[in-house]
């Protein structure tokens, strides 16, 4: 009788749950997947070669684009970056800012991934569920920058502007009438920081009804319990970082370990899970919901009582304000200089890493003392998170390759950069 060998099939980059640039080579004997393989190179872009001929402020809006489910992730980094290049202190104002915003990152991007994650594994619901919360969370950035995703709000030394005074409010259309608009434009009557108040009250409830719908489904755990099991150890030796390191109950947090702007004033936990499977990395991650979601609210409270500036007074790193350059030659010039030429950087080089919705998310930066960096390297949570896709997923059937991609919350725009 003739030997059965194994055979090799193509999972991606056409299959939905490949995120259109995975190409996935797995070795099957059966529907038994003996080794995995991921192709990446489908999608690079060449950011970190592109930041070498931009000025730093131009670079900017290129970090919302890597990962593109947590743009103001991204920029915090980039931006803690270069200030501690440049030695410079960011108002205090703006730290609280930047740490609301770093956590409604971190809820549009883990609906994001529950959305999709439950999608893969056959729930349908879910997914509507998350977007329309994601709908409220975009409408947050787009106050704020004028942008709903990629937002290039963030900026060494601050942010661009203070919180809006008034939300933009829904208006009559053929399709609504007075009374449904009225009913839309219910927690808009406020600020923005009433809006997201008005959210934070709210968002508890909701994510009891993400857990109604899978926490204790029968199917969901048949999909999720015992796949992708990875050890503490293991966790470890392969550079997990976030929720998937924290789901191997290793409770490292970049914001309790390594605090930065207004982290250390944060009361929050770190969730950890147990058997480090699919499972646990669930409720890890809608555990982490529930506490972004305190930290927000801490926020909003702390911005409410304490006005003051959002960006720097170096006028050589941040534009001068519309009043003082139009009544002063000298704001005049720095205005027209930091437009054209940017801020030069002293010579060096620097670290800074945030703690990102899928883990560990650092920029290096070397500077030659020029107006853009000399190197730009992006650490990637995501890629090292990729490495263990074949060890995660050996043993499985192929339906677990879609698991096991989806507990990863890969997003190839910083994989493939």
């Amino acid at each position: 009788m003739a030997e059965i060998k194994n055979y090799t099939l193509n999972f991606g980059p056409q299959h939905p749950a490949a995120h259109g640039v995975l190409r996935l080579v797995l070795e099957l004997d059966g529907e038994v997947i003996q080794r995995a393989d991921p192709h990446i190179g489908l999608l690079h872009r060449g950011t970190e070669k592109l930041a070498e001929q931009k000025t730093y402020i131009q670079s900017l809006p290129y970090m919302d684009r890597l990962d593109y489910v947590s743009m103001m992730s991204n920029e915090h980094a980039y931006c803690l970056a270069i200030e501690k290049l440049l030695g410079i202190e960011v108002p205090e104002r703006a730290q609280y800012i930047r740490v609301m915003f770093s956590e409604i990152t971190r809820l549009l991007n883990h609906l994001l991934w529950l959305g999709c994650h439950g999608l893969d594994c056959g729930a349908m619901n879910i997914l509507i569920y998350c977007f329309r919360e994601r709908e409220d969370l975009f409408d947050m950035y787009e106050a704020v920058s004028g942008a709903r995703m990629h937002a290039a709000y963030f900026r060494p030394g601050g942010v661009y502007r203070d919180l809006p005074d008034v939300m933009p409010q829904y208006q009559v259309s053929k399709i609504k009438n007075q009374r449904a608009i009225d009913q839309l434009n219910r927690n808009r009557q406020g600020s923005l920081l009433d809006f997201i108040d008005d959210f934070t009250q709210r968002f508890p409830a909701l994510v009891d009804d993400y857990e109604t719908l899978l926490t204790d489904n029968r199917i969901w755990k048949q999909r999720t319990v015992g796949i992708g099991v990875v050890t503490p150890e293991r966790a470890l030796q392969m550079g997990f970082t976030g929720a998937m390191l924290r789901g191997s109950g290793i409770p490292w947090d970049l914001r309790k370990s390594q605090p930065y702007d207004v982290y250390a004033k944060m009361d929050f936990d770190v969730p950890v899970g147990v058997n480090g499977d699919t499972y646990d990395r669930y409720l890890v991650r809608v555990e982490e919901m529930r506490q972004s979601n305190r930290i927000i609210k801490q926020c909003v409270d702390w911005l409410r009582a304490n006005p003051g500036p959002v960006i720097t007074d170096n006028h050589k790193v941040a534009p001068p304000s519309r009043v003082d350059m139009k009544s002063s030659m000298e704001e005049l010039i720095h205005h027209f200089k930091l437009f054209t030429e940017g801020f030069h950087v002293p010579e060096g080089e620097a670290y800074a890493a945030v703690e990102h919705p899928k883990g560990e998310f650092g920029i290096y930066l070397v500077s030659d003392g020029a107006n853009k960096p000399y190197r730009l390297k992006i650490r990637a949570p995501g890629f090292a998170h990729l490495a263990a896709l074949d060890e995660m997923a050996r043993g499985h059937m192929i339906a677990d390759a879609v698991a096991v991609i989806g507990t990863m919350d890969i997003v190839f725009g910083e994989i493939d950069r």
